[in-house]
């Protein structure tokens, strides 16, 4: 009897080994299906280190790419700007060389008409004087053309702006102030004063 139940304890010893192995080995099993499936799901490093390396140099170049072109843009532009600078002094300068060449064309007739009043021999003193008349009044319309006006000076009231008084003289019948002479006409280029008129002015 006793064997017996040693016998039996053996067996039931035997067997919680073999459930034991069996559980240990399924779990050795299950532990190296799991690293085989990471193993498999883990990139190739090499390839991930190559695919980096290609993307970073892209980038690289794109960005060298760029900064040519926006270096050659950049010169592009100072090469215009240069350019524009050259044109707009040139202009200029041509501007002030031949700024008068229009009113110096109106006036060559008038030079023309004195030369030959100069060049004519006549006894005839009125024809001459209505001659150069005339002439005097070609000059003021080749100079009025290009914008000259006579400041209006006599008898209105002193302007220090367009008028410069040189003298004073008192006349009753005037007001104060009032211009009584003009020792030199004063003129206006459109609405800039050339000369202001030298004048006497009456005071009280």
């Amino acid at each position: 009897m006793a064997e017996d139940n040693r016998k039996h304890i053996n067996i039931e010893d035997g067997n919680a080994e073999a459930e034991e192995a069996k559980a240990a080995a399924e779990e050795a099993a299950e532990e190296a299906s799991e690293e085989e499936k990471a193993e498999e799901q883990k990139p190739d490093e090499p390839e991930k280190e190559a695919a980096q390396e290609d993307e970073e140099k892209n980038e690289e170049a794109e960005k060298k790419a760029a900064e040519e072109a926006e270096s050659e843009r950049y010169m592009r532009l100072m090469a215009e700007f240069q350019n524009y600078k050259r044109r707009a002094a040139k202009e200029k300068t041509d501007t002030l060389q031949y700024a008068n060449e229009k009113i110096v064309g109106d006036l060559l007739p008038v030079l023309d008409n004195f030369e030959r009043a100069l060049e004519t021999k006549t006894e005839d003193i009125e024809a001459y004087v209505k001659g150069m008349q005339l002439i005097f009044e070609q000059l003021k319309t080749a100079l009025g053309t290009a914008g000259l006006e006579e400041i209006k000076a006599m008898d209105e009231s002193f302007d220090p702006n367009v008028h410069n008084a040189v003298m004073t003289e008192t006349i009753e019948d005037k007001e104060d102030g009032t211009i009584t002479k003009v020792l030199q006409k004063g003129y206006k280029l459109r609405d800039r004063v050339v000369r202001p008129s030298m004048v006497a002015v009456n005071k009280k």
